[in-house]
Formats: structure tokens, sequence, C-alpha cells
């Protein structure tokens, strides 16, 4: 029987680059040879595509692939620009299309849409560079609409890149104009007391519409507030699965994750960013391409219900080619 063609994207534009890399490596290794044949087909920092260390158009890069496995986290692999181009070509992708995924990477659009869909998520305000005030009469207009502590993150940055903690409205003018400066828009966001906790969802998956793997709690460094860029980057967090959650918050968890997932129109899989407080989870992000790199949440919890990275990724294959 002929082996099925599995193109792996990995790198990108974005600052993630180096995670893409490891996920999609996972991706080259877990998939057995007998039934795939894979293709590393890497898109470089300045956007480039690469096969066999050349650079080649897109098109020539996906040439008599049969399906895509998009390993790419934000940037172009998640603002919708790669499925495009796999979308002109007719070749299928496991994950979501081009405009959801631009909804989930765009934590604005994604937070409007959660809301809108009932869900819980933290008090924020957002700020461009046309706002034509100083970052001391922002801080004010936060402060008047919500008490610090505060976050201050970019819009459409993964991995914790670019977040900044102000414990007190006194540092906050100073959180913002970093991040706008770097980024062009700075989203505030009150900073919630509670667990952190990662939870994915598989559509289609073991006779389920829409399978919600265990919740993954995130156990951070000592000292640490938040996820960090650095965490990511180290593997320094830990996914505990199963978690010592009550049967109520972990069912309310999945409730959230699979609403999250509805709300933006998401396809094949995501993974939710939750906070469960006192007062219930609140929904932080979603990601629409979530890491399969050592130190990501979605291993473990595949692993905790007797799956493995390798049925996850035949499984996506399957469904991107239905």
């Amino acid at each position: 029987m002929a082996r099925t063609i599995v193109g792996i994207l990995r790198g990108g534009t974005s600052n993630e680059y180096n995670l893409s890399l490891k996920s999609g490596a996972v991706a080259l290794s877990a998939l057995p040879e007998e039934r795939y044949e894979t293709r590393d087909i890497l898109i470089d920092k300045q956007g480039y595509w690469h096969l066999r260390g050349r650079p080649v158009p897109p098109a020539r890069a996906l040439a008599q692939v049969d399906v895509v496995i998009i390993a790419l986290h934000g940037g172009v692999g998640e603002d919708g620009s790669v499925q495009r181009i796999l979308d002109r070509m007719g070749i299928p992708y496991a994950g979501s299309r081009a405009l959801p995924s631009g909804f989930a990477l765009n934590k604005i659009r994604a937070r409007t849409l959660f809301r809108n869909a009932g869900l819980l998520v933290p008090r924020g305000i957002a700020f461009t560079l046309e706002h034509k005030i100083p970052t001391g009469e922002m801080a004010d207009a936060v402060f008047s609409k919500f008490g610090p502590p505060y976050v201050v993150k970019p819009p459409a940055e993964g991995a914790s890149y670019g977040l900044r903690f102000a414990p007190t409205v006194l540092e906050l003018a100073d959180a913002i104009g970093d991040v706008l400066d770097e980024y062009g828009t700075a989203l505030v966001e009150e900073y919630l007391i509670g667990e952190e906790v990662h939870a994915g969802v598989i559509e289609n998956f073991r006779g389920e519409e829409l399978y919600a793997l265990p919740a993954a709690h995130v156990e951070l460094p000592q000292g640490s507030r938040f996820f960090e860029a650095k965490h990511h980057e180290e593997a320094l967090a830990r996914h505990n699965v199963p978690s010592a959650f009550s049967r109520v918050e972990k069912e309310e968890i999945a409730r959230v994750a699979r609403a999250a997932h509805r709300a933006l129109n998401l396809a094949h899989f995501s993974r939710a960013d939750i906070i469960l407080t006192r007062r219930g989870p609140y929904i932080l992000e979603v990601n629409s391409l979530p890491g399969l790199y050592s130190g990501a949440a979605l291993p473990p919890a595949l692993e905790s219900v007797g799956s493995s990275v390798t049925k996850f990724l035949e499984h996506a294959i399957d469904i991107a080619r239905r």
C-alpha cells in the first residue's frame, strides 16, 4: 500500500520559531515510516519556504503532498496566511481554516467572541499607537474601570511573549508603553487570582463530536506569577494530569474549552488557556495549533487517557483528508 505523503510545516515568522522547530521534530519522528512519508518543510523567520535545505516556492515545497500538518506557532502559521496558501492549492491540512485561526490569534477579537458565547473573560482595555494620549492617561483610564494588579500583553503573540506585569497603577504606564513600542497594540487585563489550566479538545475523537482531554493543571516555578515565554522555551512549567480538581471543576473546565472552540468556529482540535477562580473558569485565549514539544500540555494530556502524539497525529490526518 502506498504511503501517505505528509508535509510537516515548521519554523515560521513569530517569536515561537524555536518552539515550532521542536513541535515539527516531534511530528516528524512520531509518524510511523511504514504508513507515512514525511517531508520537512521549513518556513524561515523572513517567511521564505525551504525544502531539503534549499529555498523553494510554496508550490514546489508542497508538490505531491497528500496532507499537511502545520506545526507552526503564531505568525503566518496561526494568522491564516499558510492556511490560505493551502486552500488555494487544494491541499488538505489538519487544523482550523484561515479566518477562525486569525480570530483565535487576535486576543482582542477572541475576547468579543468569548463574551458573546457567555464565557467569563478578564476585564480588559486595548490601546494602539493611534490613541494620541500619554501612557499615563491610558493607565488612568484603565484604573477608572478596574483596579490592579494588571497584565499587559500584545494581542497577537503566543507563548506569553511580550507580557508585562504591573502590580499597581504606578507601573502600568511604563508597561503599556513597553508593549506599544514593541508591538503597536497593548491589551491590558485584570490579573486574576486562581489556578492556571490548559485544556485540549479534539473533534470526532473516541466517539464524541468534541472530546475534551483531561484538564492539565499548570504548576509554575516558584516565584512565577503567570506562564512566561521562558517557561515554554526551557520547559520549566509542569502540566499535572490527572489534576486534583474536583469533578465539578473538571466538568466546568471541559465545558469552557468546548464552548471557546465553538465560539471561534475552530476545526479539528484546539487548546484553551483558562484561569480557574473562585467565581469559576475564565477563558484567556485559545491556541488553534497546540504545541507538541516537550513541556507542552497536549502530550501528557493524551498519555493520561491512554493515547499518544502518534495516535493524535494519525487522527488529525484522517479528519483532514475526510
